[in-house]
């Protein structure tokens, strides 16, 4: 069984300007994780943060401001292979902005896009302004596709037992409302369940036990589906990733080895497609499998299903190439 798993941590930054009778000139300043700027001349008195500035999660993501004129120009830069929701709230003096606060948008993958200005309301007096933001992978503009059925995602004639379905009392609430656990053997092939872009993959943990304490350590898989939504594999198996970021999959496709790491209970897969809210929040969607006996199956806890024989081109290459994961009958 598995808890409320979160596909990455609440990003925030907090800035802080402060500006007194400064000629118009032009500036860039990114917006660094507690960084606060008594002169934009200057560098940053300090800089603080839970995130190591040097890994990939702290980088990914980054808000600069450029002062043009009068304007400061805000830009979201995002290096992620799916979009990006944001929420900005920001604390003024003498100064009015392009959009109401607070301020949720997402923003496209691997770009930069500018996301408001703020402008003097009385010009020449000082000003000042102090925000705070967070950030969530994925867009709040996503529509599930509704009528697209998911394969169960393990070998063709593989059957496992539902340890915890929709609304499992154990942890599938909230943003993991709709989540589906699978009982697993560790090491079991993992196959994608819908085609999509790899947007995160982490595979570097083998602890994993029964609390929130071991929640950090889950290894996980997302994939962004056509529509937008996106697909959560988790507890895999420590180096057991087979794919990597930016890497298009499809349906079928060996994508990892299930794993026992994370806020696990016992060895099995997690699975949850959802959609993002805001900068911190998602929303769980419940989705419908093909399974070997019938077509557009709401899955429960209890039961065991078996994975047709042959779900789909791809995945008879990758057997003929690969070989399947263990068969429970």
């Amino acid at each position: 069984m598995s808890n409320g798993i979160l596909v990455e941590p609440n990003r925030s930054n907090r800035f802080s300007l402060v500006v007194r009778n400064l000629p118009s000139l032009t500036f860039v300043l990114p917006l660094l994780a507690g960084t606060i700027l008594a002169n934009p001349a200057a560098p940053p008195a300090h800089t603080t943060g839970c995130t190591s500035p040097s890994s990939p999660e702290a980088t990914a993501v980054k808000v600069t401001a450029a002062r043009d004129g009068d304007l400061t120009r805000f830009f979201v830069e995002n290096n992620e292979y799916s979009e990006i929701t944001m929420t900005l709230d920001m604390s003024v003096v003498n100064l009015k902005g392009s959009v109401e606060f607070p301020y949720t948008a997402t923003f496209p993958a691997r770009k930069v896009t500018e996301a408001f200005t703020l402008s003097p309301v009385e010009c020449g007096a000082k000003w000042e302004y102090t925000y705070t933001n967070y950030y969530k992978l994925g867009s709040n503009c996503a529509q599930h596709d509704d009528d697209c059925l998911y394969e169960l995602p393990y070998g063709p004639g593989s059957k496992f037992k539902v340890t915890q379905g929709y609304n499992g009392k154990f942890s599938h609430t909230g943003s993991n409302q709709y989540a589906i656990d699978w009982q697993m053997p560790e090491g079991t092939l993992v196959r994608a369940a819908r085609a999509g872009v790899v947007v995160r993959v982490k595979d570097d943990s083998e602890k994993g036990g029964p609390s929130m304490d071991f929640d950090r350590f889950n290894n996980y898989i997302l994939i962004r589906h056509s529509d937008g939504t996106l697909g959560h594999y988790c507890h895999l198996q420590k180096r057991g990733c087979l794919v990597s970021a930016g890497q298009t999959v499809s349906a079928g496709e060996f994508i990892a080895h299930s794993g026992n790491t994370g806020f696990s209970s016992g060895a099995h897969l997690h699975f949850c497609v959802f959609k993002t809210k805001d900068g911190r929040t998602r929303l769980s969607l419940p989705v419908k499998f093909k399974t070997s006996e019938d077509r557009g199956v709401t899955l429960l806890s209890g039961h065991a299903y078996r994975a047709p024989e042959m779900q789909s081109a791809s995945a008879r290459l990758s057997a003929s190439n690969t070989g399947t994961g263990p068969v429970i009958r």
